[in-house]
């Protein structure tokens, strides 16, 4: 098997540039290069450390599967939606089966009339962005109040201290996607 050409087109397949998977990888996209062109012969761990950056195995860069099919689950149908509620607001986590690392979350999140949701201040710099499906909903960030309607959205840094608030008797929902390490 040529390993260069091989990574080469599972890059291609999965639509990444050298300069996107080396950033996904930890690695300098010469290094992927050299790799890609047999300029240099990678070792396991090196190998695995770029294959990781595209979500893969060394079995499954070597298994004989066609380059196209993906090895993951990607639709999701609301019975496979995994419940992350912590407090009194229903919130599912949409691709619960996702094979890496994930470099966000995306969750739907229900307000009952009457309800909110309170994030403190955390150590964990990120982002949250959001879109209101329905309802009317309240941003708090830090201090300030922003109202929010159906079709409106926000994007904010999630370390800072917000909350969402329903004032309304009538449910919201959210789709809501943070950074790691988020909720």
């Amino acid at each position: 098997m040529n390993i260069g050409e091989r990574l080469l087109l599972l890059r291609q397949a999965k639509g990444l540039s050298q300069r996107e998977l080396a950033k996904r990888a930890g690695v300098t996209n010469s290094a992927i290069s050299m790799i890609e062109t047999n300029r240099v012969s990678p070792s396991v761990s090196s190998l695995e450390k770029v294959l990781s950056g595209l979500g893969l195995s060394l079995v499954g860069f070597f298994s004989d599967s066609p380059l196209d099919k993906l090895d993951y689950q990607v639709v999701y149908r609301n019975a496979d939606l995994l419940d992350v509620s912590l407090d009194d607001i229903p919130k599912k986590l949409v691709g619960k089966h996702f094979p890496n690392e994930r470099s966000m979350s995306v969750t739907i999140q229900t307000y009952p009339g009457r309800s909110e949701a309170h994030i403190d201040e955390n150590n964990n710099i990120g982002e949250r962005a959001g879109y209101l499906i329905k309802g009317e909903i309240t941003l708090e960030l830090q201090g300030e109040r922003y109202s929010l309607n159906a079709g409106d959205s926000f994007y904010f840094e999630s370390h800072l201290q917000h909350r969402f608030i329903n004032n309304s008797v009538l449910e919201a929902q959210l789709v809501c996607v943070c950074s790691p390490g988020e909720d």
